[in-house]
């Protein structure tokens, strides 16, 4: 196989050294610029293909140029036009006179492009005759043995200095000035001695610890584009080596074949007595290894198993809220808020949501035929089709808050505008919004539909559901209902608000609460059948004929309809004034306003799964007075957040007076935290006593118990319009904002600021409502101002607690409560000291004002003060020997 290189623009003569590339015809210099004969073209591989000048395969390094035809050229500029690679050369291939011209490849990159095309005839042979020179000259180029032996390493040379050192001395940094030496040393009788240390409270010690806050720096924001500096370039020496000779790059084959031991050698091996000892050795450790295959998998990564498995989506190293999914409808929710939100309790993937127009008092009653023509309704929402609500609730007005019953899923209640409390049943639409699960057959069945076209529009057509009942207006609130809640099933409440025993087992009570100052219970059971005249029952037997399910409408609530009336009103009275309270949220003590732990998941679950256990509501009577039994440790008081941003604290058990007369007890506490309308009132689903409220630019967690204040107080730089806790993290709440972010607080990270900000839209948002879909997905359902709904994802960090977080937060809490007890200590204690510095002060004044002393008196009383000091000065010389006695002198 031949070793000679091939053929080069940078050739190496017979000395081993690098000769220059060719000078041109013209006498520019390669990479300098190209001659006044010579165009450098670019041409791409089609219009390559088509003249047949490929490079490395039509033209090389042998054959570096290639003849085209003149009438081919214009050919294809006529039919390209300005596409056609030549076209910038269009004039000179018009006036070239020969019928040929020289297309020469530039392997080299010598004028800048792969090729360049001779513009003149006398250039196109002296190219011609150099390029023969070339091929002819590099055809009988030595070896590359003999080439390598014969090269010499190059020696440095000696450094001149053209002036650059100048401009480097006034670059560099020197110093101006000697440096300070110190000499650090301790006493003598401290070296040996043991170190004791010790903690200390950052906070409590003044400048103990230092903050620094990220910010801004502007000098940073310019971006700098031209910089003045000096350098003096030097050659750099590099000594390496290599155990092969590099060689220029060449295409080559190798061919081999496996060495193998011959058939003797084979049976020579078998047959050896080393190969048995070995076999008998290893063969015990063989087997057990084998065993311990087939028990684990030694394949298996152990380092990657001992973490979850979610690090693509929703992962550890993600801390942010992701868009999950989002809904909104052109129909329903156009020109709309959303006022409230709710999951469903036992189908995964449905949420409902209220809204409501966005329009004043004022716009609302001139908009009010309007209003009767478009009802308002509650949208159902699926995961499985984010277009088309699947369900539709009817509504007699705008809802602004409504609730799932913890025992029957099917059966919802919502609070209207006009202070109706109204009732559905969608019970005989279950099925419908399980459907809407993906599943593979139905999703098949519903394509089928589709191209038959017969039943596509009755599958699609959104159901649109009737209330069952709903409370009289003249019974009701005065005012919009803005909180509605369940009593748990563990109690119910009497007409005088005791705490009794619940015989059924089930939800059958309900509160509410409206800025018209007062509290309501509502009972969905119907009332125990009285003594009627058969007259009455006939009367009634002929009103009820006609009125007999005339919408389609269940029969579950059918004795509550316009006659439902509330079973207790509490008031709210004003402590110092006599006004009352205008409550907007309300939290009780045992009802936590969440039923997605884990106890009411799997009583969801048990629900879902045997649908015939459900309690017949049409069945239920309310018992008589006699066979309540009351309970004495439920907890009666509760928190409610007013229009005013007062947190009040109260009872809700109703007193009489001597005259017989019913009335509501006065609050027990009442703050002024808030300086906007609270919105909020939501106790942890992790301690009962905690409750977080929000309202007008500040939120405030309370512990229930200590009547002092907040345990936790904070602004926010923008107004607040919504929070919520975590479900998985006692730390950690989500707080809404009116220029539509999400503030995530955790209180483990920061208790001052939340830890992190987050835009989800840009008007603000109106509801916050998470939900736990499973332990590696948890889920965000936050509303907003325009009606549209988002579902966020959370991240790995904010829905897994950390190792005794409860316990953390705990401590921390009870912390506060200690400061928050010391500081009501210590104002006491300071208030009581100036009273009695003023008491002081105030005796000093009456105090007779003793006489002055004269002169005399006072140079008397110095005299005398000196004589006493110098009769003492003499007898404690005398007891120390330095006086001698005179007494002694005189008897000598």
């Amino acid at each position: 196989m031949s070793t000679r290189r091939p053929k080069s623009r940078a050739r190496v003569d017979s000395k081993g050294k690098e000769k220059k590339p060719d000078a041109s015809p013209s006498g520019s210099v390669a990479g300098s610029g190209h001659p006044d004969d010579v165009f450098p073209l670019t041409l791409t591989s089609a219009t390559q293909e088509l003249f047949g000048c490929r490079c490395d395969e039509d033209v090389t390094a042998d054959k570096p140029f290639k003849l085209l035809r003149k009438e081919d050229v214009l050919h294809d500029m006529r039919i390209s036009s300005a596409v056609s690679d030549f076209s910038p050369v269009k004039q000179l291939v018009l006036d070239y006179p020969a019928d040929e011209l020289l297309l020469a490849y530039d392997r080299d990159l010598i004028y800048g492009s792969n090729f360049y095309l001779v513009l003149t005839v006398e250039a196109k042979d002296r190219h011609l005759k150099s390029l023969e020179a070339v091929g002819g000259e590099e055809a009988l180029e030595p070896e590359t043995s003999d080439l390598f032996t014969a090269q010499n390493t190059p020696e440095p040379k000696s450094w001149i200095s053209l002036g650059s050192e100048k401009e480097i001395d006034e670059e560099s940094v020197t110093d101006s000035r000697p440096r300070l030496k110190y000499r650090i040393s301790r006493v003598r009788r401290a070296f040996g001695a043991p170190i004791r240390f010790s903690d200390r409270n950052a906070a409590e010690t003044k400048d103990g610890y230092i903050e620094c806050t990220p910010y801004q720096d502007k000098n940073f924001i310019l971006k700098q584009m031209k910089r003045h500096c000096g350098v003096q370039a030097i050659p750099n020496f590099k000594s390496s080596s290599t155990q092969t000779r590099w060689t220029y790059p060449k295409n080559m084959c190798t061919q081999y074949e496996p060495r193998e031991f011959s058939e003797e050698e084979k049976e020579n091996c078998l047959l050896s007595k080393e190969l048995k000892h070995f076999i008998n050795l290893v063969g015990s450790r063989f087997d057990v290894a084998i065993q311990k295959n087939e028990i684990m998998d030694v394949f298996l990564d152990d380092w990657k198993a001992l973490s979850e498995e979610d690090t693509s989506y929703g992962g550890k190293a993600d801390t942010h809220l992701k868009e999950y999914q989002s809904f909104t409808d052109l129909h329903h929710s156009k020109d709309k808020t959303i006022s409230s939100i709710s999951w469903h309790p036992t189908i995964n993937g449905v949420i409902a949501v209220a809204v409501t127009e966005r329009l004043s008092f004022e716009d609302r009653i001139n908009a009010f035929n309007k209003l009767l023509l478009n009802p308002s309704v509650i949208l159902f929402w699926s995961f499985s089709d984010p277009i088309n609500p699947q369900l539709l609730l009817e509504c007699p007005d705008d809802v602004f808050s409504f609730e799932f019953c913890p025992s029957d899923p099917n059966i919802i209640v919502g609070g209207c505008m006009n202070g109706q409390v109204v009732l559905w049943d969608i019970s005989a639409h279950v099925e419908r919004l399980q459907g809407t699960r993906s599943s593979g057959e139905k999703k098949i069945t519903a394509n089928n539909n589709k191209l038959q076209g017969f039943e596509d529009k009755r599958e699609n057509e959104t159901s649109l559901v009737r209330y069952c009942a709903v409370s009289s207006i003249e019974h009701g609130h005065k005012a919009p209902i803005t909180d509605i809640q369940w009593l748990p099933e563990t109690f119910e409440v009497s007409r005088m608000g005791v705490p009794m025993e619940n015989m059924n087992g089930i939800c059958v009570q309900i509160v509410t609460c409206a800025p018209d100052c007062c509290v309501m219970f509502w009972d969905i059971r119907a009332p125990r059948v009285a003594a009627q005249t058969l007259a009455d029952q006939k009367m009634q037997k002929v009103e009820e004929k006609p009125l007999e399910n005339p919408h389609g409408a269940p029969n579950t609530f059918k004795h509550l309809k316009l006659t439902w009336k509330p079973l207790a009103k509490v008031s709210l009275p004003n402590m110092d004034t006599s006004g009352e309270y205008s409550p907007l949220k309300i939290s009780l003590r045992d009802n936590t306003c969440d039923y997605h732990t884990a106890i009411n998941a799997d009583r969801a679950q048990l629900n879902a799964e045997g649908s015939d256990l459900a309690p017949d509501y049409s069945l239920l009577r309310m018992p008589s007075a006699k066979q309540h039994k009351p309970l004495e440790d439920i907890c009666t008081q509760f928190y409610a957040g007013t229009e005013d941003g007062e947190i009040v604290y109260t009872d809700w058990k109703l007193e009489k007076d001597d005259s017989g007369r019913i009335f509501s007890t006065k609050p027990s506490h009442h703050f002024i935290i808030h300086d906007g309308l609270v919105n909020t009132v939501r106790r942890s689903p992790f301690f009962k006593d905690i409750i977080l409220t929000v309202g007008g630019w500040t939120i405030a967690i309370w512990k229930e118990g200590v009547m002092n204040g907040p345990i936790i107080h904070s602004s926010c730089q923008k107004k607040c319009t919504v929070g919520y806790w975590s479900p998985s993290r006692p730390a950690v709440f989500f707080i809404g904002m009116e220029d539509g972010n999400i503030e995530v607080w955790d209180l483990l990270e920061k208790t001052h600021e939340p830890s992190q900000t987050q835009n989800i839209t840009d008007t603000q948002i109106t509801c916050i409502k998470p939900w736990v879909i499973s332990s590696k997905q948890h889920l965000l359902a936050v509303s907003d101002h325009l009606g549209s709904l988002h579902i966020l994802e959370i991240p790995w960090t904010l829905r897994r607690p950390s190792r005794n977080e409860k316990l953390s937060v705990d401590t921390y809490f009870e912390k506060e409560v200690d400061r928050l007890v010391y500081f009501e200590k210590r104002t006491e204690m300071r208030a009581k000291e100036k009273k009695n510095m003023e008491a002081d002060e105030l005796r000093k004044k009456m105090e007779t004002i003793l006489p002055e002393k004269t002169e005399k008196q006072i140079s008397e009383e110095a005299k005398k003060e000196y004589d006493d000091h110098l009769s003492l000065e003499k007898v404690i010389l005398k007891d120390m020997g330095l006086q001698p006695d005179t007494d002694n002198m005189a008897d000598i």
